[in-house]
């Protein structure tokens, strides 16, 4: 039976440890904040650090290298840079938003995006998590994450946006999930060129300007914003309109 430690047991790590455990690996231990380190590869298959990615390469340092312990981390900005001096390294970074508790783990085990590189094991561990796996080279790593960063946390941005202005009007968020749920889908299916609408799309600039007219000041920097890049994706660029499988 494989054993892992894992440094950071926080929603990632506690999610990992679970998902690892459902798979028949004996978790070794949790190391917290504060805990030494310096020994925490020894007696184990996998070293998986998912402290935030700041201190990983800190942390990572001030570990003894066991020639036979893989060490890794499961950050999306972080090459396999970040874990030297050990020989066996690796990466395994969920593409998805981890939900406390139960549901990260069904998350992790059921088929989402891992984003993987180095040792042989993390390849095992996302197939048995029944993962899409993609191998990232670590010159690419800060791309592949701000598109990630983009593609979770700007977009929950910019619904916070829309909650706002839908608040003004007493009109249910739940119709603008809706919206933004049909989009998706359609982006899914045509791309995203082929997936917009709307008045920058089309070029309608009188009903941009009482959109513009009837937004509160603080909100009309980011609808202008978006307006730029609806009217940029319509000029066409290159990939805009490629599936996301392609």
């Amino acid at each position: 039976m494989p054993s892992v430690r894992i440094i950071g047991p926080g929603r990632a790590g506690l999610a990992f440890s679970a998902a690892l455990v459902s798979l028949g690996w004996d978790v070794a231990g949790l190391v917290h904040r504060g805990d030494p380190v310096a020994k925490a590869a020894q007696g184990v298959d996998l070293l998986l650090i998912t402290t935030p990615d700041a201190r990983i390469a800190d942390i990572a340092s001030q570990i003894i290298p066991e020639p036979e312990t893989v060490v890794a981390h499961v950050a999306g900005s972080l090459g396999l840079g970040a874990l030297a001096p050990h020989p066996r390294r690796g990466s395994l970074h969920p593409l998805m938003a981890l939900p406390p508790g139960a549901d990260g783990v069904h998350r992790l085990i059921s088929g989402g995006w891992f984003a993987v590189a180095g040792d042989e094991m993390m390849f095992d561990i996302g197939a048995a998590f029944h993962g899409q796996l993609v191998e990232i080279d670590d010159q690419f790593r800060p791309l592949y994450h701000a598109a990630a960063t983009i593609a979770a946390n700007h977009l929950v941005a910019l619904m916070g946006q829309v909650q706002r202005i839908a608040e003004l009007i007493d009109m249910p968020m739940g119709a603008y999930l809706d919206l933004a749920e049909g989009s998706l889908e359609n982006v899914r299916s045509l791309g995203s060129r082929g997936a917009l609408t709307g008045p920058a799309a089309r070029g309608d600039n009188a009903t941009i300007a009482r959109h513009i007219a009837a937004l509160p000041d603080s909100e009309r920097e980011t609808y202008h914003a978006m307006r730029r890049e609806s009217e940029r994706l319509a000029r066409g660029t290159k990939g805009a309109n490629r599936l996301p499988h392609e």
